[in-house]
C-alpha cells in the first residue's frame, strides 16, 4: 500500500461504535477512528438535518492515537473544532 493511500485513508475500516457518538450544535458526531500502523488514525463523521435532508461529512485526519478508546475522545474533540470553525459551512 502506498504512503498516500495509507495517509488519506486507504486502508483501515471506520470502527465505529454506538456508545462514541454525541450532540453538539445541532449535530450528531459520531467516532469512527481507523485502524492505521502504530494506533488508530482520528475520524468521526458529522451529521446534520439541513433543510429537511440529512448533510454527512466524514471527517479524517492523519493524526494517529495509541487506543482506540483515546482515539475515539480525540475524534469527538476534533470533530466539535471543526463544527466551530466551518458551521454549516462544513457541509456544502
Amino acid at each position: 500500500m502506498s504512503i498516500l493511500s495509507r495517509l488519506f485513508g486507504g486502508g483501515g475500516k471506520p470502527q465505529a461504535r454506538d456508545e462514541a457518538s454525541e450532540t453538539y450544535k445541532g449535530c450528531r458526531i459520531v467516532a469512527a477512528p481507523q485502524k492505521a500502523e502504530g494506533g488508530h488514525r482520528v475520524g468521526a463523521l458529522i451529521e446534520k438535518e439541513i433543510g429537511g435532508e440529512v448533510k454527512v461529512h466524514n471527517l479524517l485526519r492523519a493524526d494517529t492515537v495509541g487506543s482506540l478508546d483515546e482515539a475515539e475522545a480525540f475524534s469527538i474533540r476534533k470533530a466539535k473544532q471543526v463544527i466551530d470553525e466551518r458551521g454549516d459551512t462544513l457541509f456544502d
